[in-house]
Parts: structure tokens; C-alpha cells; sequence
């Protein structure tokens, strides 16, 4: 049965009962017993965005506050998870991702691959990314493409609540190290989420719109920016795919391939850097793997090569926006060729 959850109950779900049926199941970070053990009141908080409010008391000493010392922390959910616990750590933002990064990439990414395939490292780093809430360069950014670049890590980017409890649960259950990103900026978006447990694979896409003239590629919080653009463009004639990747390690490239063999045309829109940025790899990947197919030169609409601002003005010129992704598609779905 199904219900309307928010991305954040969603997700707390997801942790709830995956730490019902696995006792191994261990939850780190700052704040997110709320205060308990330290003589304030017990489960106050519930992490930065109070995702893991109320678990304390489901699953007593299981959550665990920490320091503020994202290295000792993270290296310690990485031992845990080496040591047979699939514990589940909260990086409050991934701006702090340089604090704990040796941790992540020289040690839980290298296990497996170091040991021979006998080390399994089950540790799921939940982390919150993005612009668009005012919170300036240092907690807006989307550093998703530095994690995605380092073998041995999965990566996702979940869209809404549905994905996110699902997503979520196939991350702790995976016997390898999980960056699982959530896009603060759509906590609060509802969708039908069911009551029970679910998994959703990695590595499958979903077309969250359908049409032949132009694929539209993006994650997050974008896929809802996208969404509209198509439907506004729709009612221009202009019909587009839009593919939710929804992990960004392991790449559905079947489906991305599928598409643009079909629309000859490629939009890709992220919200990361658009240096060696996820916008650029996927167009790499459709350069490389599908470029007979193609009618029109690869559109990509991103952020400027510029830290977030925190001006509100300026992070809305910052952000992709659904004018943008229109002027996009326009523009190549106008060369020749196209059945618009």
C-alpha cells in the first residue's frame, strides 16, 4: 500500500526498517541522535534536516553521535563495515567531502579490489548536496562527479521520495561503499511511496517522460526542472525523452543509448561544474558509443565554472532553469532533420 511521503520520511523509512531486519545495521553522524548521551534532550535534532528523528528510540544504541571530525568518523564506518556491520554514516553536507576523501577513496573503494575480492566494505555515506537554498559556496555545491570518478564507489542521485526509499535500501543491502546523494532542495517533494520494503536496482534508469525528437539527461532535482521544459515544449511540437539516471556509478548506458539512437539529439542537464563535470561524461559516453546516431551536436546545460553563489539573484541565474533547457532543445531540435 502506498501513501504520500515526503523524500525525507521516505528515506527515514528506509533506515527504519532496514535496521528492523538487520540488526548489523548501524547509524553515525553528527547530531543524529539529537543530542543523546550528552545531557541535552535525547533525539532533538535528528541529523542537520532531522531525517533520523525518531529512530534513537526505535534502535537504542544503534545511533551513534560523533564529533565534528568527518575523518574520524567516516574511517570509523569503514572499519566497522570491514569488520562485518553495514553501518550507515551522515556527511552533513558533501562540501566536507575533502575533510574525510582519503578515507573514502584510498581505503573503502580499494578494499575489494586490494584484497583479492575477499574484503567487502557495506558502508553507505548519506550526504546532502546542491544550490538553491541560499547556503552559500561552501554547503551548495554538487561534488557528485569527484566520487563518481573513483573506482569502487557507487553513486546515486535520487530524484523523489519513491527512488529514495528504494535506492536506499539496495545501498545498504550492497556489499560495496555507497555515496548515496540527496538534493536538499527537494526534502519536502511528496510521491506515492509503499508502506513496505522495496529495492530499486542500480544502474536502471527510468524515461519519466516520453517523446521522439530530443533526449534530455539529468538527476536530481533536475529531473523536475526537465519535466516541465518538456511539457511546455510539447505543446511546441517538440516532444522529448527524459531519462532520470538516477545513478551516476553505475551508468544506465543501454537506455541513454536506446533514446538517442531513436532522437538523433542529446540535452544533458547537471547541476555539478561543467569542468570534467557529470554533464561531460555523459556526453562523452554518447560521443563514443552513439555518435552515427546523432543529428545535432550535443547541448549541455549546466552552472557556470564558478563557485555557488550566495546572492539569491545570482544563484537563480546559477541554477539550470527550465528557460535554459528550453532554449536548449530549441536550439538543436531547429537543425536539420528534426520532425518538429
Amino acid at each position: 500500500m502506498a501513501r504520500r511521503l515526503s523524500m525525507q520520511l521516505a528515506i527515514n523509512e528506509a533506515l527504519d526498517q532496514e535496521m528492523e531486519r538487520d540488526p548489523r545495521v548501524i547509524l553515525l553522524g553528527e547530531d543524529v541522535a539529537g543530542g543523546s548521551g550528552s545531557g541535552g534532550e535525547d533525539d532533538a535534532w535528528g541529523g542537520v534536516f532531522g531525517v533520523t528523528k525518531g529512530l534513537i528510540a526505535k534502535h537504542p544504541g544503534r545511533v551513534l553521535d560523533t564529533p565534528i571530525t568527518e575523518s574520524a568518523f567516516v574511517g570509523a564506518a569503514v572499519g566497522a563495515a570491514a569488520s562485518g556491520l553495514r553501518p550507515v554514516v551522515e556527511l552533513m553536507f558533501i562540501d566536507f567531502l575533502g575533510v574525510c576523501l582519503d578515507q573514502i577513496f584510498n581505503q573503502a573503494a580499494k578494499f575489494r579490489y586490494m584484497f583479492g575480492g575477499k574484503a567487502r566494505t557495506p558502508v553507505v555515506i548519506r550526504t546532502t548536496f546542491g544550490a538553491g537554498m541560499n547556503a552559500a559556496s561552501q554547503h551548495s555545491q554538487a561534488l557528485y562527479p569527484i566520487v563518481t570518478h573513483i573506482p569502487g564507489l557507487k553513486v546515486v542521485v535520487p530524484s523523489n521520495a519513491y527512488d529514495a526509499k528504494g535506492l536506499l535500501i539496495q545501498a545498504i543491502r550492497d556489499d560495496d561503499p555507497v555515496i548515496f546523494c540527496e538534493n536538499k532542495a527537494i526534502y519536502t517533494l511528496e510521491s506515492d511511496v509503499p508502506e513496505e520494503a522495496y529495492t530499486l536496482p542500480f544502474a536502471e534508469a527510468a524515461i519519466v517522460h516520453e517523446g521522439g525528437d530530443v533526449t534530455i539527461a539529468t538527476i536530481g532535482h533536475l529531473v523536475h526542472v526537465c519535466v516541465e521544459a518538456a511539457r511546455r515544449l510539447a505543446g511546441e511540437g517538440i516532444h522529448c525523452d527524459v531519462i532520470d539516471l538516477r545513478t551516476t556509478s553505475p551508468l544506465d548506458e543501454e537506455t541513454l543509448y536506446e533514446s538517442v539512437e531513436e532522437t538523433g539529439r542529446l540535452v544533458v542537464v547537471d547541476e555539478s561544474s561543467p569542468r570534467c563535470g557529470f554533464a561531460a561524461d555523459v556526453a562523452a559516453h554518447v560521443a563514443q558509443h552513439a555518435f552515427g546516431a546523432l543529428k545535432a551536436p550535443i547541448k549541455l546545460v549546466t552552472p557556470p565554472h564558478t563557485p555557488p553563489p550566495f546572492s539569491p539573484a545570482l544563484e537563480n541565474l546559477y541554477l539550470p532553469s527550465v528557460e535554459r533547457v528550453e532554449a536548449a532543445v530549441r536550439e538543436i531540435a531547429a537543425l536539420a532533420g528534426s520532425r518538429a
